[in-house]
């Protein structure tokens, strides 16, 4: 029951940090969003070692694991993170996170490729339903922009005086093409780093993984070390606004936070119980951006569409097949589907 809890806490606190990111990236550069977010997970997951007991599993690490979580921590906290920023500054964070969740079907898809894993019936479905979302999202956003066009070009022209006032704001305007774009990419890295962690740390236990998190962020932040170096961009981070700066201290401190809750849940909950109620990510992400940035997200019936959509599909990938079968009636038909698995072993 702890466990489930602390599952959904780490949920909320990981979206509080996606929309803290979102404000952040508002006035402030994703250069600048980087500089404060990645190197303050040092000191977090440090001394969450410390804490925890497991300071002396930091030297007992092998070259290989420690290139492994040093392979994680470039991919996902630095690669995918600035990308991440990136579309997130271009669509909001509504429009951006049912794209990002295709890292769960691009982790399965390398896995299967990697791992000797295969697909169930169930997984197959949450593959085509978490691809599906974003696309019926994009759509529907599509859709809804031609509808305006027409019926703008249909209104009749204002008045002299109409013109001569000033104009009303137009709220946020998505740029898709650089957006889409980078969540894609985010969504890749994302996807890609499970694996290298899988490499490093299998069968080393909780407090083990929260070291080995130590490296992943060293190395995260030694990549960031050049930008520092040079003076202009020295410059660019250092002159960071009051404002941003708090939302990208918050969005660093937050992000770190979430990972040490799902660290404690993992320890008291099963990985697909988890995983299952980090899923709802999704839905505090919409909420925070309804409080926090409601001038700038998009929040149409679409978007709702698909992230419902990606939802239903992220949960069909992180349940277990033999749990869901449970909860439905028995019959042969069921039986058989749930002996099918792809590539036959």
């Amino acid at each position: 029951m702890l466990g489930g809890w602390l599952a959904l806490l780490a949920a909320a606190t990981f979206a509080f940090s996606n929309v803290s990111a979102r404000r952040g990236v508002i006035q402030g550069t994703v250069l600048q969003g980087l500089a404060i977010t990645v190197p303050i997970g040092v000191p977090l997951f440090l001394v969450a070692a410390l804490v925890s007991g497991a300071g002396g599993a930091l030297f007992e690490f092998s070259l290989r694991q420690i290139l492994f979580l040093s392979a994680a921590g470039i991919c996902h906290f630095t690669m995918a993170r600035y990308c991440a920023y990136r579309s997130v500054r271009a669509l909001g964070s509504n429009l951006a996170a049912p794209v990002q969740r295709l890292s769960l079907p691009i982790s399965l898809a390398l896995a299967l490729w990697l791992l000797g894993e295969y697909l169930t019936p169930l997984r197959a479905i949450g593959v085509v339903l978490v691809i599906f979302g974003p696309i019926i999202m994009l759509s529907g956003q599509v859709a809804s922009g031609r509808s305006a066009k027409r019926k703008a070009a249909a209104a009749p022209l204002e008045s002299s005086s109409d013109l001569s006032s000033p104009a009303a704001p137009t709220g946020f305007q998505p740029r898709y093409l650089e957006g889409y774009f980078f969540a894609v990419l985010s969504a890749v890295g994302y996807g890609i780093s499970p694996l290298f962690v899988r490499a490093a740390l299998e069968g080393a236990d909780i407090t083990t993984a929260i070291a080995g998190g130590v490296y992943s962020y060293a190395a995260a932040a030694l990549l960031l070390a050049p930008a520092f170096v040079n003076r202009s961009t020295r410059r660019t981070i250092f002159t960071i606004r009051g404002e941003p700066a708090k939302w990208f201290l918050l969005a660093g401190l937050f992000t770190g936070v979430s990972q040490m809750i799902r660290y404690m849940a993992l320890a008291l909950a099963p990985v697909t119980v988890v995983s299952s109620i980090m899923v709802s990510s999704l839905v505090f992400r919409f909420l925070f951006s309804r409080i926090l940035n409601r001038d700038y997200e998009i929040f149409s019936i679409w978007v709702i569409v698909g992230i419902e959509i990606t939802i239903i599909g992220s949960l069909a990938l992180t349940l277990e097949l033999g749990f869901v079968l449970s909860l439905l009636p028995q019959s042969d038909w069921l039986q058989e589907m749930s002996q099918w698995r792809w590539p036959a072993g």
